[in-house]
């Protein structure tokens, strides 16, 4: 990433992958793409979690752990 995209939480929220938006998630004040994969439909994954939001405080709950993140395209930084 050459240069860094910078997103408030009001601006990722935009990013909820319903009506044509993309599908972004912040984790650990990373932002990544989630748009394409096949577990994030319309922004929706597993019913549990949903795109737009930090998911730092949900990831403990998880079945899985951030190791999932690596397939994802990392795009920005959540401003602080």
């Amino acid at each position: 990433m050459s240069e860094e995209k910078r997103f408030t939480l009001e601006e990722l929220a935009r990013y909820d992958g319903k009506k044509g938006n993309r599908a972004y998630i912040a984790f650990q004040g990373k932002v990544y793409d989630v748009t394409d994969n096949a577990y994030w439909e319309d922004g929706d994954h597993m019913g549990a979690h949903f795109a737009g939001h930090d998911l730092t405080p949900e990831i403990a709950d998880a079945p899985h752990g951030p190791e999932n993140l690596e397939n994802a395209k990392l795009i920005g930084v959540l401003a602080p």
